[in-house]
């Protein structure tokens, strides 16, 4: 689905640039997460990342969002200041009502004041390439119609950015009364290219919620936490942090000293052993205090702070880099322990593969001579077979003819017997015969 959109810029000041982004059919977007065109400031690519129905809680989560990360190398970092703002577009002050957020603060530009909802910064780095508030504005009073977070469904997002530290784009040095009647004067070409058709719907208002503390996207912020409450937490130290940071607090020179010993000492060690979260601590609060020291004989230049507030940084990415050196040389330790493992294992089994391959042509030659010795019995088995077949048709035939001959037998029993009497009636005759031939002889 495309999203339907307009993203224009202007210049505030040489060193604060405006982005407006209205976003039309707001209500009717399905993408999890969009971003706004890619503009420019201090030559680095940057864009707006939000998610309209929150990244994982019920509130707008917003950002802001380096373009080109994944091309950039590696220990790239840059410091931004960024303000965000949803607009109101039924009455803009109500956008920046002070007293119902947590992070509102305000900047002033020409002694005009510009109210934001939220104000944070950042350094910005390959692993952190995004930035924002993860719960910005509840979704209950973004979409209420009573307010004009989105007028005829457009809604108008703001983001001021500036990448100078040497302004302190939150501190309360910048904080003054607004007159929005020249507000709204020097912005009126601005918001009159984003902003048409209004009209004002009505329903019920809902109580507006503070934004949660800055963070990147991929962080994930529970929707119901358990008491006490995570996100009241994270904004009453992130706004203590913006306090603390903005304040002008004198740090004498033994201080000072105390301070570069820590970071001498620091120093000192390899880069490897500040690979541990808890040993910048220390380090960050005397790099700030180093930084904010103004000795009247010492007065460090804009560059020497500057590089001292990116110092933390600098030597985290060298522990890092350190630490990132040192799991590749185990890493390389390890794959050479497997490697000889591995050779090993395929030495033993060249072994034993030769051994059962030997013993294959064993097995061979033994089923040989056993396939030879099946075949003679087999052929054995066959002349058995075949003689047993012989014995079974000469004996049936046999028994034919004895059935045959038994009944032969009956027969020739009666006629013997006749016979027998008939021979005992010739000899009985014959013997009258031979006794009448005697007779006649013996009167011859």
């Amino acid at each position: 689905m495309a999203v339907d959109s307009k993203f224009q810029s202007m210049d505030i000041d040489v060193k604060i640039k405006k982005f407006t982004w209205r976003i039309q059919n707001f209500s009717s977007l399905e993408v999890k997460k969009l971003y706004s065109e890619v503009f420019t400031v201090d030559d680095y690519k940057w864009r707006i990342l939000i998610f309209p129905k929150g990244n994982n809680v019920d509130h707008l989560s917003i950002y802001l969002d380096v373009a080109d990360s994944a091309t950039l190398p590696y220990g790239w970092s840059k410091y931004a200041q960024v303000g965000f703002g949803v607009i109101d577009q039924l009455d803009r002050e109500t956008s920046s009502t002070k007293e119902s957020v947590s992070f509102c603060t305000e900047l002033v530009v020409d002694d005009k004041a510009l109210l934001f909802l939220a104000v944070t910064d950042h350094c910005f780095n390959v692993r952190e390439a995004d930035w924002g508030f993860t719960s910005f504005l509840s979704l209950t009073e973004l979409h209420n119609p009573k307010r004009g977070y989105l007028l005829n469904d457009a809604c108008l997002v703001e983001v001021y950015v500036c990448t100078d530290k040497t302004l302190d784009f939150i501190s309360h040095e910048f904080i003054v009364e607004t007159d929005w009647d020249e507000l709204k004067a020097k912005e009126a070409d601005c918001v009159k290219a984003v902003i048409d058709n209004q009209k004002t719907p009505t329903t019920k208002p809902v109580e507006i919620t503070p934004p949660s503390p800055t963070q990147s996207s991929s962080q994930t912020v529970a929707i119901e936490p358990e008491e006490p409450a995570e996100e009241d937490m994270n904004t009453f130290f992130t706004s203590l942090e913006s306090e603390l940071s903005s304040s002008r607090i004198v740090y004498s020179k033994e201080e000072a000293k105390e301070a570069l010993a820590k970071i001498n000492e620091a120093l000192n060690t390899t880069p490897l052993n500040l690979n541990d979260s808890g040993k910048f601590s220390p380090l960050k609060q005397a790099i700030m205090i180093l930084a904010r020291f103004d000795g009247s004989s010492t007065t460090l230049t804009i560059q020497q702070k500057n590089e001292l507030l990116g110092l933390e940084e600098r030597l985290k990415e060298l522990a890092n880099r350190a630490a990132k050196a040192v799991q590749d040389k185990d890493q390389l330790t390890a794959k050479e322990s497997i490697k000889r493992t591995m050779t090993c294992n395929l030495e033993s089994s060249l072994i034993r593969y030769k051994d059962l391959e030997t013993e294959v042509k064993q097995v061979d030659q033994i089923l040989a001579a056993l396939h030879e010795e099946v075949e003679g019995a087999q052929k054995r088995k066959e002349k058995m077979l075949a003689e047993r077949k012989g014995i079974y048709s000469s004996c049936k035939e046999m028994k034919v003819e004895l059935d045959a001959l038994g009944k032969e037998l009956a027969e020739s029993e009666a006629t013997a017997k006749v016979g027998e009497e008939e021979e005992k009636s010739v000899e009985a005759e014959w013997g009258r015969i031979r006794d009448f031939i005697s007779s006649i002889e013996a009167k011859i």
